[in-house]
């Protein structure tokens, strides 16, 4: 099979799910103010400039999952797809799934942000196949630490590669579609790498590489 993967914040969005997470959390008084919007919003920015530490991040943004039950968490999401990732669809997005379904390639989501918030997005998407950061759960309750590799810069290569020993599939012309420069690591593997609506680094690194360059939302 061919596999088509696509990165999800900031490129089958019109945003950035683990943000708009936070503030959620934040509008809703679910987590202080005024102390998580400036945290939150100081990750963004590492994350922006390549710059983040996940793993200091993970330890910040999991937080609220274990200070909760799940049933309440799993309400609060609902009412987070609603409001936050429902006005960031976008109809491209789903042309170009749709293209690729019509090919009959097997499509993906690799995302660094974690399983809890982007599990629903990926089921509005009607994508399966979804590797994402995941939250540790044990005896039904989050504990606020990472289960395995995050799935971020070679974390993005590294969690693919045990997928793909795992089903005994491989890259051989591959699609991956991403809108950041911290998935150049994975970019580079496939046979088919696109950069979606760039970050400025990935721009440059499209153009010298001479990857494709196309918007999801012009």
């Amino acid at each position: 099979m061919t596999l088509a993967i696509f990165d999800l914040d900031n490129t089958l969005l019109a945003g950035d799910s683990d943000h708009a997470w936070g503030e959620f959390l934040v509008e809703e008084s679910i987590v202080d103010a005024e102390e998580y919007r400036q945290a939150n919003d100081r990750f963004y920015e590492e994350y922006l400039n390549g710059e983040l530490d996940i793993m200091r991040y993970l330890s910040f943004a999991l937080q609220p999952l274990a200070r909760h039950d799940t049933e309440q968490l799993l309400a609060w999401r609902e009412q987070f797809v609603a409001k936050k990732i429902q006005p960031m669809m976008l109809a491209k997005a789903k042309e170009l799934l749709d293209s690729h379904r019509a090919d009959g390639h097997t499509l993906m989501i690799i995302t660094a942000t974690n399983r809890f918030v982007t599990e629903p997005v990926a089921k509005l998407l009607d994508i399966d196949h979804l590797i994402a950061t995941e939250p540790e759960m044990v005896n039904g309750r989050y504990t606020g630490e990472v289960a395995g590799i995050p799935s971020f810069q070679d974390g993005k290569v590294a969690r693919l590669n045990d997928w793909l020993e795992s089903t005994g599939e491989s890259l051989e012309g591959a699609w991956f579609y991403s809108d950041s420069h911290n998935d150049a690591p994975l970019l580079r593997k496939v046979a088919n790498p696109v950069a979606v609506d760039p970050d400025p680094t990935l721009e440059n690194i499209a153009k010298e590489n001479g990857w494709k360059i196309m918007s999801l939302r012009r």
